[in-house]
């Protein structure tokens, strides 16, 4: 009886917010202006090529070259952002140095340098006359203009989502347990992969999954150090740009579609994962 009267009250106390059905509302056409009716619009767009000319449109070789550039050196990306951005977030959570906090601002730099202002001066320092590009010139490795400058784009935006993610977790680990393991004869690997690792493996996953989307859309940083080469550095987003600029909508519309889908399924396979590895925590 106790119980069902302070369910009672907690239903009729007044919240900061008017009631559910104005807050659902107005959160429905908030999200449906700025996001579900975009989306719509860029589903409907290629059918007007049809079921044919959607498949020649986003099969066609250089479609196909720049997407499979996009989403491979976003992948390749995000993973080296997953084992270097774990290390970043450890040293910064458990490791007083000089200069800590100088650091711990530093990563946020690509959240806010314009990415134009970044591809500049990444294209900078690794093309054959930079800083580094000058260094790696005469052992035959060239940076700038080529895929792997790519990978270097993709990865300096994407570092700081890996950091953000798994920081906080490390801060509110509880030492005790890695103690307590300790003690029992754990070695500083066990310590790590049996009771470190399980606790910030959702968080590893989620600075994953926003790593590879951040990467996979990423323009104003790309065409600098790209070359943008159709068929060897044309990312699939220069690709669309090119096609609104010939007036060819449906197309541009065809590729961002796939782009879409697949980021989708990449997230959605990112969450499965999240929801395991919890699972799996809880149990154990």
């Amino acid at each position: 009886m106790a119980a069902a009267v302070a369910r009672s009250y907690a239903w009729k106390r007044p919240s900061v917010l008017p009631g559910f059905g104005l807050t659902m509302g107005y959160s429905l056409v908030y999200l449906s202006i700025l996001v579900l009716l975009p989306l719509a619009a860029l589903l409907l767009r290629p059918a007007e090529l049809g079921l044919d000319g959607f498949w020649k449109a986003v099969t066609a070789p250089r479609v196909l070259a720049s997407l499979k550039l996009s989403f491979g050196a976003s992948a390749i990306a995000a993973l080296i952002n997953c084992v270097f951005g774990l290390i970043v977030a450890w040293v910064l959570a458990r490791y007083p140095f000089p200069l800590k906090r100088l650091v711990d601002a530093l990563v946020d730099l690509p959240f806010a340098l314009p990415t134009a202002v970044a591809g500049i001066a990444l294209t900078s320092i690794y093309a054959p006359n930079g800083w580094i590009g000058s260094l790696l010139a005469p052992l035959g490795i060239k940076v700038a203009f080529t895929p792997l400058g790519i990978i270097i784009a993709l990865t300096f935006i994407g570092l700081p989502f890996v950091v953000r993610t798994v920081q906080p977790v490390l801060l509110d680990l509880d030492r005790e347990v890695e103690d307590a393991a300790a003690s029992l004869g754990a070695t500083r690997w066990q310590n790590f992969r049996l009771v470190i690792f399980p606790s910030i493996m959702p968080a590893l996953l989620t600075g994953l999954a926003l790593a590879f989307a951040r990467a996979v859309g990423e323009y104003g940083s790309v065409i600098f150090i790209a070359g943008n080469m159709p068929m060897k550095s044309e990312i699939a987003p220069l690709l669309i740009v090119t096609k609104l600029e010939q007036y060819d909508y449906a197309g541009a519309a065809a590729i961002a579609v796939v782009m879409l889908v697949a980021s989708f399924v990449m997230l959605l396979v990112i969450n499965l994962l999240q929801r395991w590895s919890r699972r799996h925590e809880d149990r154990g």
